[in-house]
């Protein structure tokens, strides 16, 4: 591969923005200087006034392979994903079957060798029944722990509390918990389809996934990991009061963390009479108010990965009734643009953004020479654009299922290139490599 040098970059790496030279060869970075000399074998990319950050770990996505592969698939929603900044993703076990025992997650590495746009990993599915399988996982192939502490897409809700007290107690993985309380939403139901039968309006979905039924399961949650020791991710906080569990000490020292999704920091329950089912989530959308205190929790580092949650659907299964229409929605393309659009209006800085969307994860996984601009790290890197802006169209989605939540909306920011292992993959709306994708490896 020719070597490449990416010149004139402001780099936003580790907490500082420095201008730097970037020397890549092969797949790494090789040299990181205030000017590297240039010659005549170099591939010279010109980053004068753009930014430079690490690319993005979503440590949360849905690619629906296999099973669901009429909703997306790995090669399609990985391309996304560079479209949008995102390098490498972990993703999750609800596909069909289940990602619960090894053969299944044998066969998501398979395809994800073959197709993956982007670098890949995956989560393996916790049950009811399956505490052998997740015991006879090679820590060093998998990247945690899933669990479902209230049901979500797929069957997979985990509610036998012996069960998970031997989760938590015999893996030293990471556990990666949804945790919403299955009979408090249960309960919210029955109350609104008593009021409206099947046709309940979408703005009560945050009264049916409510505050309480997140911040009882979180509480739970949280309660056992420091009972047994175990290596807890709380993922996808949705209110204000779950961020008063979490502590701000150093990352290092935390066995106890949280992720805040994109969608939850972008929109409220205000956006439900314009957006309709388009932005029902498990857990739901909430107040203003709950997205101002998960913002100030995200500063303060109480939250410490900004993810995607990434989970696309077809149109017509997403216009459904409410007690019909799947919860979920594709963001992984947007997630890097709507994050530096609140960089700009003040919410958060360029910097704590990559602190949580490419350092955190990596260091809470343990992943190998990914998450940071380093010599002798992979060349994965984006190069943004912060003084143009981003109009989102249909024609401009590379979603499998064709729609966004974002359609319509015009970002405070462009993404100009994306590399992966070295590679150019996408510059100004083009896909220019679909197979850069590797294995993403621990350091464990």
């Amino acid at each position: 591969m020719k070597r490449k040098v990416i010149i004139n970059a402001i780099i936003v790496n580790e907490g500082v923005q420095s201008k730097m030279d970037i020397l890549i060869e092969d797949d790494l970075i090789i040299e990181l200087k205030p000017s590297i000399k240039l010659e005549p074998d170099m591939e010279i990319i010109d980053a004068t006034g753009h930014h430079v950050l690490p690319g993005l770990i979503d440590d949360q996505v849905h690619f629906r392979e296999p099973g669901l592969t009429h909703k997306g698939d790995i090669r399609s929603e990985s391309i996304s994903a560079i479209a949008g900044g995102v390098t490498s993703f972990i993703e999750m076990p609800n596909t069909i079957p289940n990602t619960i025992n090894k053969k299944e997650l044998d066969n998501k590495f398979h395809i994800a060798s073959k197709t993956s746009a982007a670098n890949f990993s995956f989560l393996f599915g916790g049950t009811n029944e399956n505490l052998d399988e997740i015991l006879k996982l090679d820590k060093n192939q998998v990247a945690g722990i899933k669990l479902f502490l209230g049901s979500s897409t797929g069957n997979m809700l985990v509610d036998d509390p012996d069960v998970l007290r031997k989760i938590f107690s015999s893996t030293d993985l990471l556990i990666a918990v949804h945790c919403e309380d299955e009979k408090t939403i249960k309960n919210n139901l029955k109350k609104y389809v008593s009021i409206f039968g099947d046709d309940i309006p979408i703005s009560k979905h945050p009264l049916i996934r409510s505050e309480e039924a997140c911040y009882i399961s979180s509480s739970k949650a949280i309660a056992l990991a420091r009972e047994t020791g175990a290596r807890l991710h709380v993922f996808h906080l949705s209110t204000g009061k779950e961020t008063k569990l979490f502590s701000n000490k150093n990352l290092q020292e935390k066995k106890i963390t949280s992720e805040v999704c994109v969608h939850h920091l972008w929109f409220s329950d205000k956006d439900y009479n314009k957006k309709g089912s388009l932005i029902k989530w498990n857990p739901s959308i909430k107040s203003e108010s709950d997205q101002n205190e998960l913002i100030k929790a995200l500063n303060d580092d109480r939250i410490d990965v900004i993810a995607s949650d990434h989970a696309p659907h077809t149109l017509s299964e997403k216009n459904k009734s409410y007690l019909n229409s799947p919860s979920g929605g594709p963001l992984v393309q947007h997630s890097l643009l709507a994050m530096l659009t609140l960089v700009k209006r003040g919410k958060i800085t360029i910097e704590k953004l990559v602190q949580k969307a490419c350092h955190n994860p990596a260091i809470l996984f343990e992943i190998s020479k990914r998450g940071f601009i380093r010599k002798g790290y992979y060349a994965d890197l984006v190069i943004v654009n912060l003084t143009s802006t981003t109009k989102v169209t249909k024609d401009s989605l590379y979603y499998k299922c064709g729609w966004s939540p974002f359609e319509g909306s015009t970002f405070e920011a462009k993404i100009e290139k994306t590399f992966v292992n070295g590679l150019k993959v996408y510059e100004n709306g083009k896909i220019l490599n679909t197979n850069a994708g590797k294995q993403i490896t621990f350091n464990r």
